[in-house]
């Protein structure tokens, strides 16, 4: 596979991630609907990593923060893109773990998982943009 084709391939993905935490939203599927958009902007981020560098194979990693950095967008994002960064974080690793679960979805709510869709959203088509 070409560059363009793994930078597709990792845009594609990140955007089907994205289409299933919008659906989780409307079945109120609150714990996997951060769980997805966690997914949606690593895999984004992958995708710049991809064109960054393109001889290399996107890290192992889960950490958006790292990501954010190796990648060079954390220096020009803005406030808010950096605490949706800090917001999705746990929301990958706490959802996949049975004594982290309740805790979590105690905190999840229509109200607050709609407002981490949005935010994500924003920031996805604002990463996508820099592709």
């Amino acid at each position: 596979m070409d560059n363009m084709g793994k930078v597709d391939y990792w845009v594609e993905i990140a955007a089907y991630d994205l289409s299933i935490a919008k659906e989780l939203l409307k079945i109120n599927r609150f714990l996997y609907v951060g769980f997805m958009c966690h997914q949606a902007i690593e895999k984004i981020f992958k995708a710049m990593f991809v064109i960054k560098f393109p001889a290399e194979t996107p890290p192992y990693t889960h950490d958006l923060l790292k990501l954010a950095k190796v990648t060079s967008l954390y220096e020009t994002m803005s406030t808010e893109q950096r605490s949706i960064i800090r917001t999705l974080a746990p929301l990958n690793i706490e959802a996949r773990y049975p004594s982290m679960k309740n805790d979590l979805s105690s905190s999840l709510n229509k109200e607050r998982c709609d407002s981490i869709y949005k935010q994500t959203e924003g920031l996805f088509q604002w990463i996508k943009a820099q592709l």
